[in-house]
Order: structure tokens, then C-alpha cells, then sequence
């Protein structure tokens, strides 16, 4: 049952806490960039290059040490692709770290920067520096990096399941359950929650489905920290900067007006909820009118019980639990508010914990089986038959307001 106190305050009785106001970010694009009301935050002073590459919590690489773990990058060692370069797999010895032989050790992700991708030397060092920071069960684990000449790569631990993108949308993926979603959404909310109240506030800037990797037990790690940013300090309500991130995830006041606050990837946990809830791209173009924009279709069902049927996705077949649904349903609505009436991460993630179904998602004798059943809520919309097929790992990506779609 739903805490008391946090349902009072999800219902709406309780609008914001006195750390919503002060992070508060004007809609309107007219408002001076620098008025005395909305003062604008100054970043605390970067490390130099040296030190975040002196990190001892990773690993320097040679360029030929990964040749070699990757098997010269071959094409069959290739994970995904997208706008930043390519990711491979490889191995590496479990103690010294040093190139293993295919098949044995410990199995990494090798991501290769393109030199002309979106990605460049800038977002390749921001993600050295916050992940070799950074430590916690649902961010991945940065392992070490290579830079020698043009070559920018960085190894991660392999995430054998690939990214939610894959399965939710992925041709022939099979279908995740109602309770491997919300253990997504918890995973996931308890790594944004974590960046969002660490003692230098991280907005992670590109919460998306393809940057939540997925482990053999389904838990959900955020990955690409290429875009990430240090939060506003003192009495500052936000920061200034370059619009960046993925069209249909970017909360709209930061689009109009570059002012990046921790509300903004609220507004893209909003969104990938959705996701979830739907089984439909935040943006896809094959739709006409409304339907191609997830949140502008999705909102008018959002707080609806009779109707919320309606956006949930036929491939659950109606194997949901009806309030657990709407109530992922209002909090969604919540998050895609406007920036002064959302909730924090740590809200968000105190009511996503009080779901029966969340319980049950983070028992250690829950089945994790993508399709796994739940009482049936609703009759099948179409009689679909999940078809099991390999799922490839993620196609990560992190361009300026691109497509979700433009891999």
C-alpha cells in the first residue's frame, strides 16, 4: 500500500517542496538569460585533463591491447553502432586487466569513438571523468579508457541483455513483462536519483531507452555520460548551456531556453515511462498527426482509468495489474508536467516503490522471464504471439537534439 504522506503529496494535495521552487525553470523563452530572479549556476572548476585521466579507479589502455581484446575489431565483435562510433565485445583478463583471449576472462564493451561522430573529445573525457567518480548499482561501470593520437575508446562492463530500446521496440524482440518494466523503472530511477542528490548534484542531460543497459538478471545501469553536467550550486536555480539531448525526451523549457536544471531529466523519466507503459517511440514518424509525438498523444489518457487502456502496449496482451498501471500512469503525467509542478527523482522513486507489483519485481524468487504472468486485466486488443529471437546489445548514441531514431 502507497505511503500515506507520498500519496498525498502524488495526488496533488502537496504541489512542490521548497527544493522544487528553488530549481525551478521558466517556460518562457522571453525571460533574460540573466535576470536577478533566475540567476544562472556557474560550474565548480573542472579538473584538469591529467587528473580525470589519472583516476585510480581505471584502467589506461593501449590502443593495441584493445585491437587484441576485440580481436582487431572484427566485424563479429561488433555490439552496436550509432552516431558516436561503434561498441564491441572483448575480453580481458579477469586480474591484470590485460587482453585475454576470446571466449575467456571477463567480457567488456569496447566503445570506439568515430573520429567525425557527434561525440568528441569533450563528451569522451566528461564521461571518463563522472564515471570514474561515480559508483552504483544501476550506473555502469567504466573500467578503464584508451587515448593514444585520434583513438578515443572506452571500456565498460558488458551488459549481456543490450538496452530497453531493443527490447520495447526491437522487430521480433519478446516482449518484457509488467514486472520486468517496473524493475526497469526502479533501477533506472534509483540511478537518476543517486546522480540527482550526490553532494555535486549530476543532471544527467540524456535519459533515453536506448542509454538504459540491461544485465543477465534485467537490472537496468545508466550508460553514455557523455552529455552529463554538474547541477547548479548555491542559490543558483539552474544552468546555462548548450541545448543538447534527443528530440522527444528533452523537457521543453530547456529546448526554449537552455536552462538545465535535475526537473529536465524528470521530464525524460516521464517520458520513458511511456515508453513502458505504451511500448511506442517518444518520437516516431511512421505514426500521422498527434500520434507521432508519444507524450502529446499519450497525456489525455494519462489520468483516466476508464481510457488508460488505451495507450498500453498490446504486446502485454492485458497481463497487468489495473492500479499498479494507473498509478505508473500518474506519475508519468507528473513528470511531464510543467518544470514547477514536478516532483524530484527521490519522489519519484519513493511512490514507484510503494507499487505492489515493484515489490514483487525485487524479490529474489520473482520469475524475470520477459513474459512472465500477471493476473489479466484487460482482454488482448490483438492476438499477438511473442516470438523469441537474439537481442542485440545497445546502439548508444548521443548527437545534439537528434532523432531517437536517426542511428
Amino acid at each position: 500500500m502507497i505511503r500515506a504522506g507520498v500519496w498525498r503529496w502524488f495526488s496533488g494535495v502537496t504541489k512542490v517542496t521548497s527544493r522544487s521552487s528553488r530549481s525551478f525553470v521558466p517556460l518562457s523563452p522571453s525571460v533574460p538569460a540573466h535576470s536577478e530572479r533566475y540567476k544562472s549556476g556557474t560550474l565548480p572548476t573542472s579538473r584538469s585533463e591529467g587528473d580525470i585521466l589519472a583516476s585510480p579507479n581505471l584502467k589506461a589502455f593501449t590502443y593495441n591491447e584493445l585491437k587484441n581484446a576485440t580481436r582487431n575489431f572484427r566485424p563479429d565483435s561488433l555490439l552496436g553502432e550509432g552516431g558516436f562510433g561503434y561498441v564491441y565485445k572483448g575480453w580481458i583478463d579477469d586480474h591484470t586487466l590485460s587482453a585475454g583471449r576470446p571466449g575467456s576472462g571477463m567480457v567488456v564493451a569496447v566503445k570506439k569513438l568515430k573520429p567525425e561522430g557527434f561525440q568528441g573529445h569533450k563528451e569522451w573525457l566528461s564521461e571518463v571523468e563522472h564515471l570514474g567518480q561515480l559508483h552504483h548499482p544501476n550506473l555502469v561501470k567504466l573500467i578503464g579508457y584508451c587515448l593514444e593520437g585520434n583513438n578515443r575508446l572506452l571500456v565498460y562492463e558488458y551488459m549481456p541483455k543490450g538496452s530497453l530500446e531493443n527490447h520495447l521496440f526491437r522487430r521480433g524482440a519478446r516482449p518484457l513483462s509488467w514486472t520486468i518494466r517496473i524493475k526497469v523503472a526502479l533501477d533506472a530511477a534509483r540511478g537518476l536519483s543517486f546522480l540527482h542528490d550526490s553532494e555535486q548534484q549530476v543532471i544527467y542531460r540524456d535519459f533515453k531507452a536506448s542509454n538504459i543497459l540491461l544485465d543477465s538478471e534485467f537490472n537496468a545501469k545508466l550508460s553514455d555520460f557523455g552529455l552529463a553536467k554538474a547541477g547548479p550550486t548555491g542559490d543558483h536555480t539552474h544552468v546555462s548551456t548548450q541545448v543538447m539531448g534527443t528530440r522527444g525526451y528533452a523537457a521543453p523549457e530547456y529546448m526554449a531556453t537552455g536552462w538545465l536544471t535535475a526537473k529536465c531529466d524528470v521530464y525524460s523519466f516521464g517520458v520513458v515511462l511511456l515508453e513502458l507503459l505504451s511500448g511506442r517511440r517518444a518520437i516516431d514518424k511512421t505514426k500521422v498527426g498527434v500520434e507521432q509525438n508519444l507524450v502529446d498523444w499519450a497525456k489525455p489518457y494519462l489520468g483516466d482509468r476508464r481510457k488508460l487502456f488505451r495507450i498500453m502496449d498490446t504486446k502485454l496482451e492485458g497481463q497487468y495489474p489495473q492500479k499498479a498501471a494507473y498509478a505508473t500512469a500518474v506519475i508519468a503525467s507528473q513528470c511531464i508536467s510543467e518544470a514547477k509542478l514536478r516532483p524530484q527523482m527521490p519522489d519519484v522513486l519513493a511512490i514507484l516503490e510503494q507499487l505492489p507489483v515493484a515489490k514483487y519485481a525485487n524479490s529474489p524468487t520473482s520469475s524475470l522471464s520477459p513474459k512472465s504472468p500477471l493476473r489479466k486485466s484487460h482482454p488482448s486488443l490483438l492476438n499477438m504471439s511473442p516470438r523469441r529471437s537474439p537481442l542485440p546489445s545497445s546502439q548508444m548514441q548521443s548527437p545534439v537534439l537528434k532523432s531517437p531514431r536517426g542511428r
